[in-house]
């Protein structure tokens, strides 16, 4: 059994001869105290741990019945005693509360195949309970927990009240208490309607490294995902000193990472998935100091338009707030966006993700006409790329008849068209069109019928105006409409995708991300473009697709390459980054011109790299500094890594996943960011030695 009452904690922790208590006396006497802590607190708590054993949480009410849970990981207090609840308009569901003596537990298990996400088969199994909880006796809400072995998920299920069968959710208490010493990578929210034709939010800013927790970002809180480093006390392994390793990366007060009684660096990515229509979109408030909370949209979002909470027929289940924690390899592998969803609709036909060109990164508005697109058709064909987006005012400077021509153009060259679309009704004042489309439903369906006649392959639909509930409603009903007519959907401007890879079968991206547009804008972005690549594959590309736009191999965003902001990043480190960042479909910053201005073999690999994954592992690697990963797809494994750190990055690394004596091709850099290719064997050992300068990349191909 899994879950436990603490009435019979020795059924789970029988005791054990005197000699064997050398082994065992001190976790015993961890889980011991924590039992008795709790008992004197509560009089009653439950716990459910993951399949292994590894992960633990402890629910528990303290004083004036408060519903709290705390995490432990391999014996370590991840979480503290961490508030849970939600406050309805037809009752407060935070105090006064009594723990059911019956509750449900059960294991849990479902395969999956999705082409769309990093690992295109998933096994997952967890433990999971549902707690239900009284007021004045009767019940009135379940928090039901889900533990695997690297994640912790937990929603609510708001029970009717007498006649009463809606409510509002005027706020949750559902928090997540950091101990101390705890740092953050986290990505501050900006305020509503500011920025560029007062666009904002859009999950679009930079990210703060290190930090200590007790901040709020600019007064807004932090969008999702949040990333967190643990720092627990390790216990002592033999001679009584802690043995920190030796690595330029660890700080002085992480975990080490041998010795009797240790754990790696533990690490806690804390996000939701699941959100839909019928809930808002949520953020991360700090309380203080390391108290997290769970924030609902600001008031002008929308342009004021709507309530910042959500409204849902009883009984109703929130989306699920989930908590991947352990190594930075468990964050950056888990699935667990998609594992605790299902999909609202089956797929209208079996769509079509892959590479594709976009002329806008490189020539920006006066791209969009219809010579320079028939011109990247072609590019994308040279390339064996599937699509060219078109970007903004297609509709004024081409024209739908010349658009459907460019479509039957492409078609036989096999390439599809993406048409980007404003999303916008009266939420900013972004003029760029076609506008006043998307936002409507009967005019959404007819351009969408318009769509489907004449070929065309996906939509992608910018500048949203918020989490508010009418605007998630309205990302699902353009995701449900595009469907019927058989259109991929891309997401800028926007949200954070949130488990929509598996609940919408025609979802492909979403920005959400400070992304290859500000490499054109600023050179301040170009200047930091490798130390924010090192963010995104442990925290926004980890719980969903990342529509960035990148691996440009200009000198230049420029037209004529001979202008305008400068790339610091290397060829290498283009290639490397088409591998990092995860979405199945891909329009990168690449032009015409680097059929002859580029490299031979940077061009012969961006025809090559794939854009759907089997299977992802991670190699090596700190937010921020460097990331090393290895991508496989069917049989075949590409190595990528990147350095943002001033110094050259040396590194031995394990391969376990090739055979020794497999010859791959390696991508390097010089000193100097010229890149080369050679051939090489890996060592008997399945090992590689590797450097990476200073916005350089390497890439290992098999």
């Amino acid at each position: 059994m899994f879950f436990h009452s603490f009435h019979s904690f020795h059924s789970l922790f029988p005791l054990t001869p005197i000699n064997s208590l050398k082994n065992n006396l001190m976790k015993k006497i961890f889980f011991l105290c924590i039992a008795l802590m709790c008992l004197t607190m509560v009089g009653r708590a439950q716990m459910v741990q993951s399949p292994d054993g590894k992960v633990q949480v402890i629910l528990e009410l303290l004083e004036q019945g408060k519903p709290h849970y705390r995490v432990l990981y391999q014996g370590q207090e991840v979480l503290q005693p961490s508030p849970l609840g939600v406050v309805t308009n037809i009752g407060d569901y935070t105090q006064g509360l009594a723990l059911s003596k019956d509750f449900t537990q059960k294991s849990v298990s479902d395969t999956y195949s999705l082409r769309n996400i990093k690992q295109s088969r998933v096994d997952y199994e967890a433990n999971e309970c549902v707690a239900t909880y009284l007021q004045n006796g009767k019940p009135v809400m379940d928090i039901i927990f889900r533990v695997s072995n690297r994640d912790v998920a937990f929603r609510y299920r708001i029970y009717p009240k007498r006649d009463t069968r809606v409510c509002v959710v005027e706020s949750e208490a559902s928090s997540f208490v950091m101990p101390d010493g705890t740092t953050t990578f986290l990505c501050p929210q900006s305020k509503p309607m500011g920025g560029f034709a007062r666009t904002s939010p859009s999950y679009e800013t930079p990210y703060t490294l290190d930090e200590p927790v007790g901040k709020n970002g600019w007064g807004e809180g932090y969008t999702f995902p949040c990333l967190f480093k643990v720092q627990p006390t390790p216990t002592l392994p033999k001679g009584g000193r802690p043995n920190y390793p030796h690595n330029s990366k660890t700080k002085k007060n992480s975990l080490p990472s041998g010795g009797a009684g240790w754990v790696p660096s533990l690490w806690v990515l804390v996000s939701e998935t699941g959100t839909d229509g019928g809930y808002v979109g949520c953020r991360l408030l700090n309380e203080q100091g390391g108290t997290y909370r769970i924030g609902f949209p600001q008031a002008g979002e929308l342009n004021g338009i709507g309530s910042v909470t959500p409204a849902m027929s009883l009984p109703g289940e929130t989306p699920w707030r989930t908590i991947t924690l352990g190594s930075l390899a468990n964050i950056v592998e888990t699935t667990v966006p998609f594992d605790l969803v299902q999909p609202k609709y089956k797929a209208s036909q079996e769509y079509i993700y892959g590479k594709g060109s976009w002329s806008w990164i490189i020539g920006m508005d006066p791209s969009c006409n219809y010579d320079e697109q028939k011109r990247y058709i072609d590019f994308s064909a040279e390339m064996g790329y599937q699509s060219v987006l078109i970007d903004a005012f297609w509709d004024r400077e081409i024209g739908y008849e010349r658009i459907a021509e460019l479509a039957r153009y492409g078609k036989q060259k096999g390439v599809g068209l993406f048409l980007w679309y404003n999303s916008n009704g009266s939420w900013n004042d972004a003029p760029q069109t076609p506008i006043g489309k998307m936002n409507n439903a009967r005019i959404r369906r007819e351009e969408m019928r318009w769509m489907h006649d004449n070929g065309i392959r996906g939509i992608k639909v910018d500048f949203f105006g918020g989490d508010k509930q009418p605007m998630m409603q309205l990302y699902e009903d353009i995701l449900a409409d595009a469907n019927d007519f058989g259109l991929l959907v891309i997401f800028h401007g926007c949200t954070l995708p949130r488990g929509w890879e598996r609940m919408y079968p025609n979802y492909a991206a979403s920005e959400a991300v400070l992304a290859s547009e500000n490499l054109h804008f600023g050179q301040g972005a170009c200047d930091a473009e490798a130390r924010n690549a090192c963010i995104h594959p442990f925290v926004r590309n980890t719980v969903g697709a990342m529509d960035f736009g990148g691996s440009a191999l200009n000198k230049f965003y420029n037209a004529d390459n001979q202008h305008g902001t400068v790339r610091r990043t290397s060829d290498v480190f283009a290639l490397a980054v088409a591998v990092l960042f995860q979405s199945p479909v891909q329009h990168f910053a690449l032009a015409p011109n680097n059929l002859t201005d580029a490299p031979a073999w940077a061009i012969d690999f961006m025809k090559r790299v794939p854009t759907t994954w089997d299977e992802v592992r991670f190699i090596d690697g700190y937010p921020g500094s460097y990331v090393i990963l290895a991508r496989r797809s069917g049989d075949k494994w590409i190595v990528a890594g990147i350095n943002a750190d001033s110094q050259p990055l040396k590194k031995t690394i394990s391969l376990p996943m090739l055979k020794k004596g497999t010859s791959v091709r390696v991508y390097s850099d010089d000193t100097k960011l010229n890149g080369c290719v050679k051939a090489q064997k890996v060592s008997s050992k399945q090992q590689l030695s590797i450097t990476i300068p200073c916005n350089g990349g390497v890439v290992v191909e098999q």
